[in-house]
């Protein structure tokens, strides 16, 4: 039967227990209760076989070790090199040199704090930040490495919804005039399908089905390599408008050759540099058009926006561009519907009245009254039964 004690030193108590032959003191802080709580927990765990001694390890030791036998084998290469970039620019200067038992969820919020008030970073950037942590100690208590997770109960930072930005049908004809040639067919691509970046300068010849009039997207570009696309909903088929199949079928006889098929490519046949071409050739053409500052991807949006505004079906919206859900693509676009609502309220009047609720609107007697409509005396004992 294991046994203990509470003992205060130095201002602080501590629950003393034996584990394998040896003294383990666990500091409880200053109140005497607390100690005694976690003695009882751990004498319970140690007499009914449950407790878990966890290993001693710095958490920049720890970080190495999930980096290299959690996330290098089991996330897509870019989400390695972001996991490990954050890791080693933020995480291991904060955190690293301190036991990975002894990290509190006071000093994961002082991190949030500190990212934001003195290092100026947005709070979409700590949340990125906080993604990979909060995983890393899941995984540290699976492993037996703790016993609970300290950034479990830490909230991200609100973010402000940043308002969408997309151009009009007039503000695209500025943008295509001011396109130069070579640049043409790719900013025609990105408004016409709205597929990501590297998913543009990722496609291959062989990625368009000529016969179907179809885009397949089978593949992103990122950093120079092939990597499979953002989610499995990302793998679809996009159908090519007459004007974009054209714009492709004549960019093929004019494009340089590419050893990777690449549709879009430098004059070398190498991959298009993304922020290159954002800086060299996009913005200047919008300058040009004297149009505002917008993002690359805010021509995904413009597809969007075209979609919604011809009145098609939120489903093609999702399935165009990709989305897990028909929920992700209302929760960002929906706000582009402003009359799906009065549209859908009268239809509901033709639904439920049909005919005979355009006479009674154009009635000149009619005032809202409830003799116009049709009268129902009983209307419980019309209810269908089970109601």
């Amino acid at each position: 039967m294991a046994k203990g004690s509470v003992i205060k030193r130095s201002g602080s108590w501590y629950a003393v227990y034996r584990v394998g032959g040896r003294q383990k003191w666990e500091k409880a802080g200053t109140l005497k209760r607390s100690a005694e709580r976690i003695l009882t927990k751990r004498l319970e765990e140690l007499n009914t076989g449950l407790f878990v001694d966890e290993p001693k390890i710095r958490f920049s030791e720890f970080a190495r070790k999930w980096l290299t036998d959690y996330v290098k084998v089991s996330v897509k290469e870019s989400t390695y090199v972001s996991y490990e970039a954050i890791v080693r620019l933020h995480l291991n200067p904060h955190f690293g040199e301190f036991w990975l038992n002894q990290i509190t969820p006071v000093q994961i919020q002082n991190l949030v704090s500190r990212k934001i008030s003195r290092d100026g970073l947005s709070p979409k950037s700590v949340v990125n930040i906080l993604a990979p942590l909060k995983e890393m100690f899941k995984h540290a208590v699976l492993w037996g490495y703790l016993r609970r997770n300290p950034a479990s109960l830490i909230n991200n930072p609100r973010i402000e919804q940043k308002e969408m930005d997309f151009l009009t049908p007039s503000e695209i004809c500025l943008l295509m005039e001011n396109v130069l040639p070579k640049y043409h067919t790719l900013f025609l691509t990105a408004i016409m399908t709205g597929m990501r970046r590297g998913e543009i300068l990722g496609l291959q010849w062989d990625d368009i089905d000529w016969r179907s009039s179809q885009i397949c997207v089978r593949r992103s570009l990122y950093k120079g390599k092939f990597i499979s696309p953002k989610s499995k909903r990302a793998l679809r088929r996009i159908t090519m408008s007459p004007m974009l199949r054209e714009g492709l079928e004549q960019h093929r006889l004019l494009a340089p050759r590419s050893e990777m098929d690449l549709v879009f490519c430098q004059d070398n046949g190498k991959p298009i540099q993304p922020d290159n071409m954002v800086k060299r050739e996009f913005l200047p053409a919008l300058q040009r058009a004297g149009l505002r500052r917008i993002r690359f991807h805010d021509l995904r949006h413009t597809f969007a926006s075209l979609l919604i505004a011809q009145g098609e079906n939120v489903k093609i919206v999702q399935n165009q561009l990709g989305h897990s859900s028909a929920t992700t693509t209302l929760d960002r676009y929906g706000h582009l519907m402003p009359n799906a609502e009065q549209e859908a309220a009268s239809r509901l009047d033709q639904t439920v009245f049909g005919n005979s609720v355009r006479k009674l609107l154009e009635n000149p007697g009619f005032e809202g009254k409830p003799h116009f409509f049709p009268q129902i005396k009983n209307p419980v004992s019309q209810r269908p039964t089970g109601s």
